[in-house]
């Protein structure tokens, strides 16, 4: 549960400025694949520029939504950053769970006590445990969170030439409604006083992150769905029954299409099939 949790609240951002009308916003400065080729020995000197699939060298079929190839490098690079973000937060909310750290409240609106949820197994089954309305709470509020993100107000989109990872301040909506009090990123403004030399370097640490956590929380539910699909986890990680690629389980039967979607196989038979996959 909470690595669900801490995901939807880490799953974007980096640099928020705190809104002001009078501000303007920065000109647009597409990033091209001459700039990926430039990152990428900064982040990993020995890999270097590795795309063997060409992605942003041509439209790979994106052709017919996206104008031009350094509008998909920006979406693929604001897509990375998101997604090392969920990931980092992800990996620490896998291990709290296997660790069966939870909230010191006792119960939960439900009335489903946290000590219950933490109990009913590992951290995929631990989210299973949850009542359908708070996991639908959770997918709404990501969700919202998500399409709060594409609305920017001082920064141009990441795909018209905005900084790929960056998130909007909740200013606009703080001035109408007093809440939230703070922004997602950088809610006690920590970063402020950092040069543009320092949140560039913070900004590769972070990729190379992400990268290492997405690896980390994939290899933490394939450990768990199929027994001695990662060795060095072997015996550490707790074994789990259900599907963990779906949002919902059996106990969520009542929502619409999840009947349908629990029929698919699984990763643990996927494997069978394909034993060099996992």
């Amino acid at each position: 549960m909470l690595s669900s949790l801490s995901a939807s609240v880490v799953s974007f951002a980096p640099s928020v400025v705190q809104h002001a009308p009078a501000q303007r916003a920065s000109a647009p400065v597409m990033e091209t694949l001459d700039d990926l080729k430039a990152l990428a020995p900064k982040l990993n000197p020995v890999v270097g520029y590795y795309n063997p699939l060409g992605l942003g060298e041509t439209a790979v079929g994106l052709e017919s939504v996206v104008e031009n190839e350094d509008a998909i490098i920006g979406f693929l690079r604001h897509a990375e950053i998101k997604h090392g973000r969920v990931a980092m937060a992800a990996f620490i909310g896998f291990i709290a769970g296997e660790n069966k750290i939870h909230f010191p409240w006792t119960t939960t609106l439900s009335g489903t006590t946290y000590a219950e949820i933490a109990d009913a197994g590992g951290a995929p089954a631990q989210w299973d445990a949850l009542p359908t309305a708070a996991k639908l709470q959770i997918i709404l509020i990501i969700g919202a969170l998500e399409l709060w993100g594409e609305t920017t107000f001082d920064e141009p989109h990441y795909m018209k030439g905005g900084k790929p990872g960056y998130y909007p301040s909740f200013g606009p909506f703080r001035e109408y409604f007093r809440h939230p009090t703070l922004d997602l990123y950088d809610p006690f403004g920590f970063s402020k006083g950092r040069t543009e030399e320092q949140k560039a370097k913070g900004l590769l640490v972070e990729i190379n992150n992400g990268r290492l956590a997405m690896l980390g929380i994939m290899g933490f539910v394939s450990a768990a769905a199929v027994e001695g699909s990662v060795p060095f986890l072997a015996g550490k990680i707790t074994h789990y029954d259900g599907e963990v690629m779906a949002p919902f389980s059996a106990s969520d039967a009542s929502l619409p299409f999840v009947s349908e979607m629990l029929s698919y196989p699984h990763l643990d038979s996927v494997s069978k099939l394909f034993p060099f996959v996992l």
